[in-house]
């Protein structure tokens, strides 16, 4: 239990974190009442005006006059949203726009009715689910509500006055409030009010005063308002002692377990529990117990069970379901685990005489069994369905006339073995076969089968096999003894056989369950990509629930069809708001929910630890079809599963993008780091000649001033150079460097090539040596002597000594080498050397160039179909041999048409 009480003068921690769970939302206050007419709208909408009068930002977003002239002379003056329209079976109806109100926020709303059902198609179904958003979102709304309209007293009120409620608020909205105006009327004064006409129009008002608006109803509906409200009073009261830390008598908490099962009576419990709870101020737990040794196949109980769960948690209690075989056992461990000061269950009116002749029923086993928890039996009339038929119906008629036929063919079976075997054998008791036949009815066909198979048994054991035989009289004591045996072990043993089956069928849908689950988690673990693991999960779903199911993913804010299965599955409007629904809010939509429950599909959200990562759709392929407990279990793990694993393919492309990020990154740093280099030593060069020239041109002679100018012009080359490596890189790695092709003589090319070469650095020696033969292919003669211009230079660069070039003729292609004698590329780096911005360092341990030279020259290569390679060493531990490899055409022109420029 929970100890609210303060400690040492401090407030307690349970209600500041209930005080800063409020903060952020809109504020509630209730106009509550014991019936309509008793002023409940004209109250509020008199506070409202006099709010508005001292500058609040008042909006009536929707309120009902029922034609009540002062009510509706209150609205005037005050902001009115529009409606909105909807056709409803051929009428348009006006109703509350929500999304109006949320557009305009208002500082107070005014929204009467809050019990009203909206009309299907509707965002919500009910409008306290409109406030429920409204109040989300950070708006303060003002409403009314009757006592008769909160679920848990919607029954008492109904057998007070003998009308059925059919809109209903779920108490926690009264809970939710942060003020409570009780608006009160004595019987008299509110009939009064019906004669006048001031609730009903006079004909309406004469007939609600004969049925509904009885002063005995009345009297008992004030009753019940007045206590509603004072206990929210006293719930104030102490919330705010608890966090004032004001000290005083504590009383002990009280927390409520009810007990919930699959007979009609259970409803009536569970709202007796939520009664008593909201007396005491108590929380609650709504408790089933599953018995693994039972293979329910009723979906009638099925459906009474989840119905009944569902009903409970409306009402504000926990839903909890436990696997146990002893269900009186499981109740008192859970029980005594979580401080349950009382137990509430029902007694069936189907425990008859007859039952509890030989055993107790499970409310008197609990009474017997729970010494230490108070334990409230909640008895009423017998249910409206007779007990037979109720018997019938939980039994699979066809399953039911199997397993008797198997069970008369057994014994008819066993009959006849029984008496062909005394014939050729001295077999004395022949009962054992019969106890054969009951276990095998027991593992074939369940305990049903195997106790009308002992059953029987007894009667033709006793016809056949005992003397005087062909009579069901028994002479001698002893063989009445064995027969009353028999008949014990034949019950008992079939009995455990046929639980025993019954618990292999269990563990054996949970083990394919468990195999289910651990075949997906393999089949998504190697999934890379969104879009395949979306159709895997889609698939898997929709033969979870035997149905369709749909997946989408988040995309630029909105959400978009990733897997469908059948692929022909259609998202209507209803389905993608309810979809959309589902993502923002993080809980199911659609389909069976409390949002859009007019869709088609239900939708459920894929939470990760990083946020949405879309939602998964799906419905079962019988409209009336409703999941059970494992199938609800099993699709929410694989929707688990699917979100894990959209998460780590989300988190493995984001590393992708992080690491190509820094890699980008890190080239542009080292471009960056590499062209202020390379433009400041030239520039430094150019600038110190050009100062010269001009400061000392005068004094200085004529082979000085020839030498400057040689050095403006060397570096003045080199910086075109170096734009032009960069241009052409810019262009390979765009795709836009365009080659315009003709005949081209590979030796002219190399020759201008070498040319140039030794104009840009004299003093250099390279020896050429020709193939002798004439080779002509089809190229770009300027961008293959730029390539030979880049080996060159990056061979003079790395070498003092003679550089080699030689061309030469290889099978159907041509080959250029280029050597140098210098200290060579260790072999780690002879692939990276034609990488962009890869420099190798130079023997004094400086990297020479931009590192662009030898990947334009490779990019160029093999845009013309040929190949470039490095190798090294080739003189002993030095030296460098770049070749390059072009193919020739089998059919040249006799003679080259030269270059093309």
């Amino acid at each position: 239990m929970n100890d609210a009480r303060p400690r040492d003068g401090r407030p307690s921690p349970e209600a500041l974190l209930a005080l800063a769970e409020r903060e952020g939302r809109g504020r509630l206050k209730i106009h509550f009442g014991a019936a309509p007419g008793v002023g409940k709208t004209f109250a509020m909408l008199s506070n409202a005006r006099r709010l508005a009068g001292e500058g609040v930002d008042v909006v009536v977003g929707l309120v009902e006059t029922h034609g009540r002239a002062d009510t509706a002379a209150l609205i005037d003056g005050l902001e009115v949203l529009p409606r909105r329209p909807v056709i409803h079976r051929g009428r348009t109806l006006m109703e509350f726009d929500i999304d109006a109100a949320l557009a305009r926020r208002p500082g107070l709303l005014i929204v009467d009715e809050l019990a009203h059902s909206n009309m299907p198609g509707s965002r919500h179904p009910k409008r306290f689910q409109d406030v429920d958003e409204l109040l989300d979102a950070g708006i303060d709304v003002w409403t009314a509500l009757n006592i008769q309209h909160l679920e848990s007293l919607s029954d008492v009120v109904g057998r007070i006055t003998g009308v059925t409620i059919r809109e209903t608020v779920p108490d926690r909205m009264l809970e939710r409030a942060d003020e409570v105006i009780l608006v009160d009327l004595t019987p008299d004064e509110l009939i009064e009010r019906l004669k006048d006409g001031k609730v009903y129009v006079p004909e309406n008002a004469a007939r609600a005063i004969d049925n509904f608006f009885k002063p005995s109803n009345l009297t008992a509906l004030r009753e019940l308002a007045l206590r509603r409200t004072a206990a929210h009073v006293d719930d104030e009261m102490l919330a705010y002692l608890r966090q004032s830390a004001i000290e005083g008598p504590w009383p002990t908490a009280e927390r409520l377990l009810v007990c919930v099962g699959a007979d009609e009576r259970s409803e009536d419990v569970i709202r007796i529990a939520a009664r008593q709870a909201g007396a005491l101020n108590a929380p609650w737990t709504a408790l089933h117990v599953d018995r693994p040794d039972v293979a329910r196949t009723d979906e009638a109980s099925i459906r009474r069970i989840d119905a009944n769960l569902h009903l409970a948690e409306r009402l504000g209690a926990e839903r909890v379901r436990v696997i146990g075989s002893d269900i009186v056992a499981e109740i008192l461990r859970w029980a005594r685990r979580e401080n349950v000061s009382q137990i509430v269950v029902g007694r069936s009116a189907r425990h008859g005489r007859f039952r509890r002749l030989f055993g107790r029923s499970l409310s008197d086993d609990l009474v017997s069994r729970a010494s230490d928890i108070s334990v409230q039996v909640v008895t009423g009339e017998a249910d409206a369905v007779p007990p037979t038929r109720m018997a019938r119906r939980s039994i699979d008629r066809r399953d039911l006339a199997a397993g008797f036929a198997a069970a008369v063919i057994a014994v008819a079976v066993s009959v006849g073995l029984g008496m062909g075997l005394i014939r050729f054998v001295d077999l004395p008791n022949v009962s054992m076969v019969f106890l054969a036949g009951v276990v095998l009815c027991a593992l074939r066909f369940g305990r049903n089968s195997a106790l009308a198979a002992a059953l029987l048994s007894f009667f033709a054991y006793n016809f056949f096999f005992i003397e005087p035989v062909h009579t069901f009289t028994v002479a001698k004591p002893h063989e009445f003894f064995s027969l009353i045996v028999f008949l014990f072990v034949a019950t008992a043993v079939g009995g455990l056989a046929g639980r025993a089956r019954e618990q292999a069928a269990a563990v054996l849908a949970r083990a394919r369950t468990t195999r289910a689950l651990y075949e997906y988690s393999r089949k998504i673990a190697g999934v890379a990509a969104l879009e395949p693991l979306m159709w895997t999960a889609v698939s898997q779903v929709a033969g979870a629930v035997q149905g369709r199911a749909v997946a989408l993913l988040a995309d630029g804010g909105d959400l978009r069809l990733a897997g469908a299965f059948p692929p022909d599955v259609e998202l209507g409007v209803t389905e993608m708001g309810a979809a959309r629904w589902a993502f923002e809010r993080g809980e199911p939509a659609g389909r069976r929910s409390p949002t859009l429950p007019a869709a088609e599909l239900q939708f459920r959200p894929l939470v990760t630890a990083s946020g949405m990562v879309g939602v998964i759709g799906f419905a079962p392929g019988d409209p009336q079809a409703h999941l059970s407990e494992d199938a609800e279990r099993f699709l929410v793990a694989l929707c688990d599963q699917t979100a894990i694993a959209a998460e780590r393919i989300q988190l493995g492309t984001r590393a992708t993008e992080a690491a190509a990020s820094a890699e980008s990154e890190r080239l542009r740093s080292a471009l960056l780091s590499s062209i202020s280099h390379d433009l400041r030593t030239p520039l430094a060069s150019i600038l110190g000649s050009v100062t010269s020239l001009k400061d000392f041109g005068d004094r200085l002679d004529e082979a000085t001033r020839k030498d400057l100018l040689a050095a403006i012009e060397e570096e003045t080359r080199r910086l075109s150079q170096f734009v032009v490596n960069l241009l052409d890189m810019t262009r390979l790695e765009a795709g836009n460097l365009e080659i315009a092709t003709d005949w081209v003589d590979l030796a002219d090319v190399v020759h201008g090539a070498v040319a140039r070469a030794e104009r840009l650095h004299p003093g250099r020696r390279i020896r050429l040596e020709d193939a002798g033969v004439p080779l002509v292919l089809e190229g770009n003669a300027t961008l293959l002597e730029q390539v030979m211009f880049n080996l060159l230079d990056n061979a003079i660069k790395f070498s003092d000594d003679a550089i080699a070039v030689r061309l030469a003729l290889d099978g159907r292609g041509a080959r250029i080498e280029v050597e140098d004698t210098g200290i060579g590329i260790p072999a780690e780096e002879l692939e990276r050397v034609f990488d962009k911005f890869h420099r190798v360092a130079r023997g004094d341990g400086r990297a020479a160039g931009t590192g662009l030279g030898l990947s334009i020259c490779r990019g160029v290569v093999i845009a013309m179909g040929g190949s470039i390679t490095a190798m090294s060493p080739i003189h002993g531990d030095r030296g460098t041999r770049m070749t390059v490899h072009l193919p020739l055409p089998p059919h040249p022109p006799a003679e080259p048409k030269g270059e093309a420029e």
